[in-house]
């Protein structure tokens, strides 16, 4: 069935390159990669390459969320390593898509069906300890009352987040605790996204990671895209319902996803180590370009 908002297709070239630099030549342990776009209904995959130079043979698998994994593995010492990623797509996500929501779950709240909750499992499961208490009480506060409309709430989660939360960049490496985020006002795209998906599970929704890329056409040409994480909520009929509380948007357009998870931390674009001392790493250097045709 044809979907009235369906937007025209786009033709986008990711590239994505990382540079890491040593101080001397050291041995490189196997790199894993998340840098497939996963293919859909709004997003179909053309082309794929991975260049390392020569330097490393790769082998492809599969995890338990379908995402797809290239493995790096290198036989040689050096004091360089370039990944460059090139993914060729079609993607036509509608700028205000119309979401099929079972008439069951048009109202909060509402209950899964045993083979749902079943197979959700722990993507319904919000984070414990402390500060939970706290995640929970500011997640309720959005509940205008009991039934209220599914899509509305989430969609208020969505747009609290963004005037509650502070976007700034982070270097460090991980994700903030969900109470943290709360609590400093503050984060990454990943911070905040890690917070919409806790509280969201503590409404009882499953939820789950995304990471990928964010294409906006009207930034400088020089610097039209970016890594990104949001997340998606499980809406039965719908399905997989994308919300980016970066942003306070719903739905794919201008999101490229690559992999999906119960946590950020399972699906970095690209991690891996090396035999050596902690002062033998130089740096490392992250570039996203997304370009039209």
């Amino acid at each position: 069935m044809t979907n009235p908002a369906r937007s025209s297709v786009m033709r986008l070239t990711v590239t994505h390159r990382t540079v890491y630099r040593y101080h001397r030549p050291v041995r490189l342990q196997p790199h894993r990669l998340l840098v497939t776009p996963r293919s859909g209904a709004e997003l179909r995959l053309l082309d794929l390459s991975i260049d390392t130079g020569g330097t490393a043979t790769v082998n492809w698998t599969d995890d338990v969320f379908a995402n797809r994994i290239a493995t790096l593995s290198f036989t040689s010492p050096t004091d360089m390593l370039a990944i460059v990623v090139a993914a060729t797509i079609e993607h036509d996500a509608p700028p205000y898509p119309v979401f099929p929501i079972a008439v069951g779950a048009h109202h909060y709240p509402f209950a899964y069906s045993p083979d749902d909750q079943a197979d959700l499992g722990a993507l319904t499961m919000p984070q414990s300890g402390d500060g939970a208490a706290k995640v929970l009480a500011w997640a309720r506060g959005f509940i205008a009352g009991e039934p209220t409309d599914t899509l509305a709430l989430l969609k208020d989660l969505n747009a609290g987040l963004r005037s509650a939360i502070t976007y700034r960049v982070r270097e460090e490496e991980g994700t903030q605790a969900p109470a943290q985020t709360l609590a400093l006002a503050s984060g990454s795209c990943r911070d905040i996204a890690a917070l919409f998906i806790d509280a969201a599970r503590h409404l009882g929704f499953g939820a789950r990671a995304v990471s990928g890329y964010f294409y906006d056409p009207d930034q400088a040409a020089a610097d039209p895209g970016s890594t990104h994480a949001w997340a998606e909520i499980y809406l039965p009929g719908a399905g997989w319902i994308t919300f980016d509380p970066t942003h306070n948007r719903v739905g794919d357009a201008q999101l490229i996803p690559v992999a999906v998870a119960r946590h950020n931390r399972q699906i970095l674009p690209v991690t891996g180590g090396y035999t050596g001392s902690p002062e033998d790493a130089a740096g490392i250097a992250v570039s996203v370009r997304v370009s039209r045709g």
